[in-house]
This record gives structure tokens, C-alpha cells and sequence, in this order.
């Protein structure tokens, strides 16, 4: 029995939460956070001696997760040579696990409609300024159209508010008709071929629904892992107001065998060391209890939003100089996963974060209800979450990407070869599938730039597609080389969606 759709928003509100499916993951009554404990292990693990440091490093190499200790000792680095080796070992251990290449997507907004109170969002309930609607399943095709037709993407995590209209039947209709949609391009056909999921906590059987329907990503963000704080920013009795409902919502994904789930913390509402060491425990509790850590990590930091009273100036933003050492720290602390930097910030801090060792960015983002289909949509805060700090166009982003020599990726190939949970998690931690990442980046590159380049950027990509192509040629054997160069002709051709 899925949720239904038809409750009052207060009805909904009393009945969603199963607590059967709390207690279950609890040890002695109580979570994997011990807020005590995170603060006593930052305070100690103070002042940190290179030689240390240089050994945590090291381990990263390996690809093993970092320790609360090893974490902590990092999150306490401020020695410029050694925040410098830091990043250096970053990036080599993001080319080891996922090559030199950055994936791609764009958010789609379906709702602003929500239950909740949070102080720092521009959808919560209270504020009466936000021109409320949900997407129909005409609007979603038409979006997903603009999306994939026009621009290019090929991946999209769809975005839902907290609202009985908007829970697991409407999440599932939606996905099924973005699937649906084959958008005409310059040469060929376009469409979506993964959409991930931002949604609220559900419950177990909710989320067999999706995982039923095609489910990418499940992404639930945490927010913050203090739980007094979280107390306090939730107010009311609001479903977000149970903190462990939230806290183990990967862990019901994964029960109801969505593998691949996203972890984030919204950095600015507390100590943003902390909410680094509460990432990094929620890694090692999915480790533990299912074998496989979050497929990706996000640490949006809190951005200007509508009547929201946390997102102005909070006490507690995050410096840019923090941030920076952020991105370094959960790279080397959770080597594997994929760790997402999006469009919430500009330009210049997204291409610092990049070669620290990022492997997901958004572009073209818009995140109003409808915007991608609003010829000359512009921002608007009164019909979106937050204020986006980077607003360049897909072809943009990959002309830059392209001047630094790195590739843009549509690849999804994984996910369609059973390549998912445990079975990717074995391979990205033995740099396997990194060959196949490179293999399906060039062919997804030259899909696109065939379909949507325009001369100017296909004169700029030019030498990072060729660059790609001979590393291809030198790292597999004749055979499989003959095999990939046959693909990469056949979509030259015309031919498209060809993978390994």
C-alpha cells in the first residue's frame, strides 16, 4: 500500500511516518550520530603533524573510507602545503575511480507544494509569497522536450516537495512519462535515459514502487546531523521534524533494493565541520549495515531564498576558503563515490571544486515550476527554492570544461548493465570501471556534439575528444579498441545510444 495521495496535507502529516521502520535500524534505542562524540573527536584531533596527515592520505589512495579520527584530523589541516597535498591527492584518486571526466545533468522541478515549516527554504508552507503549483504530466513531457531536444541532457534529477499530491504515485507517474519522451535533435533522437530522484523520506514499500518503475539515485538530504539544531530549524510537527525518519532513509532504499541513494548535508545552518563528520559516519553506516557507501554526496551550501529567516546572512555560512578544504576532505574521506557540485554556487567556486575532485555538475539549471518551457524564463524568487549562483548553459559548461581538458560525459551505462550498488561500488574501488567511464564519455561526447554543437564549440572540443580517443587506443587491447572506434563511427553516422 503506497501512500495516498488523496490525504489532507494534515492528515498526511500523522500518518506517513512508520516508526516500525525506525526502530528496526537503531542499536539499543539509539542512531548512528552521537553529537558528543563528533565534537570531541574535531577538538581532538586539533593541530595535526604532517607525517600524520601524509599517512591519511595515503589510505585515501587505497580507496578505504576514512575513519572519525582520520576525518576529524583533516577537517583540522590548515597548513597551506598540506591543504595543497590534499587537493593534489583528491583529484588523483577521482581519476582513479571515475577518469577525467565530469557528468553532467539539470534539475527538474514538479512541485513547490509542501508540509513543511524548514526556516531556510523558500517552499515551506508559511510563506505566503510562493506562487504554489505542480507540474502536470502535459508540462512534465514539455520540460523533459526542452531538456533533451534542445539543450541535450541526458540525465536529470527530478525534484519533489513534501505534499500528499506529490508522493510515490505521483513521483512514479512522472518518471514513466520522462522515459516516454523522445525529443527530435539536429541528427538523431533525445532522451532522458536516468532520472534521479530528490524526494522526501518514504516508507519501504513506497520505495519498491520506484525502484519498480526505474528510479535512479534516491537522494535524501539530511540537512543538518546535529540533532538539536535540526530540532530547531524543523519547528512544528511537521513530518521533517522527525529527525531519524529522515536519518534512515537510505537505509529503507536500500531495503527495498534501490542500491544507488545520495547522501548531503545544507552547509551554513551549523558547524560545517561537524556536518562533514556526520557525512562521513552516514558513508560508514551504509558500509556497514548493506556493503555499499552512498553512490553520491552533495554539499550544497545555504543560498538566499523567500520569506526563508535562515537563508539571509546565517551566522554559521561556510567561507569560501572552508569550503574549498570541504570538497578535499570528503574526496579523500569517501574516496569512491561520486561527489556533486551544483549550480547553488558561481562560477569561480565551481571551477576550484572541479579539480579537487568533483565528478557531477549541473547546467542550464533552472528551478522555478516550469521554467525550461517559459521562453526567457528568468529567476525568480517567489517561484523558487533558493537564488542559483551559476547559470551557464550546458554548451558553456562544456566549452569550459573543454579549455581545461576535460571531458563532458552523458554517459549511463552503468545503471543499464546491472552496474549498481555492491556490483559498481567492487569497481569503482578498483578503478574498473573508470575504463569503461572513459570509453562511454567519448562515445556520449560525440553523440552530443553531433546533435547540439554548435562550429565554435566543436572547434574548442576538438583537442580533449582527440586527447580522449588516443588514451582509449593506448590502454585497451587492439580488439576492443577496433570494437569501440566501430561504435564511435556508427554514431558519427547517425546511429545513437551505443555503449559498453
Amino acid at each position: 500500500m503506497t501512500i495516498n495521495s488523496k490525504l489532507s496535507p494534515a492528515e498526511y502529516v500523522k500518518t506517513v511516518i512508520k516508526q516500525d521502520q525506525i526502530d528496526k535500524y537503531l542499536n539499543n534505542g539509539k542512531d548512528f550520530i552521537d553529537d558528543a562524540a563528533i565534537f570531541t573527536e574535531l577538538e581532538k584531533q586539533k593541530n595535526p603533524d604532517n607525517i600524520k596527515v601524509r599517512d591519511i592520505i595515503d589510505k585515501s589512495l587505497s580507496m578505504n573510507t576514512l575513519s572519525a579520527a582520520e576525518t576529524a584530523t583533516l577537517l583540522n589541516v590548515d597548513d597551506p602545503e598540506m591543504l595543497a597535498k590534499m587537493g593534489e591527492a583528491g583529484l588523483k584518486a577521482k581519476k582513479f575511480v571515475y577518469d577525467n571526466r565530469i557528468v553532467t545533468f539539470a534539475p527538474l522541478y514538479m512541485s513547490n507544494l509542501c508540509v513543511n515549516a524548514c526556516l531556510y527554504c523558500g517552499f515551506r508552507k508559511e510563506n505566503e509569497d510562493e506562487v504554489r503549483r505542480k507540474l502536470s504530466m502535459d508540462e512534465v513531457r514539455r520540460e523533459t522536450e526542452v531538456l533533451a531536444g534542445k539543450i541535450g541532457h541526458k540525465r536529470l534529477i527530478a525534484v519533489y516537495g513534501e505534499h500528499p499530491s506529490t508522493s510515490t504515485d505521483y513521483i512514479a507517474e512522472s518518471l514513466e512519462t520522462i522515459y516516454g519522451v523522445q525529443a527530435q535533435t539536429r541528427r538523431g533522437v533525445g532522451a532522458i535515459r536516468r532520472v534521479n530522484v530528490n524526494a522526501a523520506p518514504l516508507p519501504i514499500e513506497d520505495l519498491k514502487v520506484l525502484h519498480e518503475v526505474g528510479i535512479g539515485t534516491f537522494q535524501v538530504f539530511q540537512e543538518t546531523y546535529h540533532h538539536d539544531l535540526y530540532s530547531q530549524i524543523h519547528p512544528g510537527n511537521a513530518v521533517k521534524s522527525n529527525y531519524r525518519w529522515r536519518l534512515y532513509s537510505m537505509h529503507r532504499a536500500m531495503e527495498a533494493g534501490v542500491d544507488d541513494v545520495g547522501i548531503g548535508a545544507l552547509f551554513g545552518l551549523g558547524d560545517w565541520r561537524f556536518e562533514a563528520m556526520g557525512l562521513v559516519a552516514h558513508a560508514r553506516e551504509l558500509e556497514a549495515k548493506f556493503n555499499v557507501g552512498p553512490h553520491t554526496i552533495s554539499f550544497p551550501r545555504i543560498e538566499p531564498a523567500c520569506n526563508a529567516p535562515l537563508a539571509g546572512s546565517p551566522d554559521t555560512r561556510v567561507s569560501d576558503a572552508n569550503f574549498l578544504k570541504l570538497v578535499s576532505v570528503l574526496r579523500l574521506a569517501v574516496p569512491y563515490t561520486g561527489m556533486i557540485i551544483t549550480a547553488r554556487e558561481g562560477k569561480s567556486i565551481r571551477d576550484q571544486c572541479i579539480p579537487l575532485g568533483c565528478t557531477q555538475a549541473d547546467c542550464s539549471s533552472k528551478i522555478g515550476i516550469g521554467a525550461y518551457d517559459e521562453a526567457g524564463s528568468k529567476q525568480d524568487s517567489s517561484k523558487q527554492q533558493f537564488m542559483l549562483g551559476d547559470t551557464r548553459s550546458l554548451e558553456e559548461m562544456i566549452r569550459d570544461l573543454a579549455k581545461d581538458g576535460i571531458i563532458t560525459s552523458f554517459c549511463t551505462a552503468a545503471y543499464r548493465c546491472g552496474r549498481t550498488g555492491g556490483c559498481i561500488m567492487d569497481m569503482l574501488k578498483t578503478g574498473k570501471e573508470g575504463k569503461f567511464c572513459k570509453v562511454n564519455a567519448v562515445l556520449t561526447f560525440r553523440e552530443w556534439l553531433e546533435d547540439f554543437a554548435c562550429p565554435e564549440t566543436l572547434e574548442i572540443c576538438r583537442p580533449v575528444l582527440n586527447s580522449e580517443i588516443e588514451k582509449v587506443r593506448m590502454s585497451l587491447k587492439p580488439s576492443f579498441y577496433k570494437e569501440f572506434m566501430n561504435y564511435y563511427n556508427r554514431i558519427e553516422s547517425g546511429e545513437r545510444d551505443l555503449y559498453f
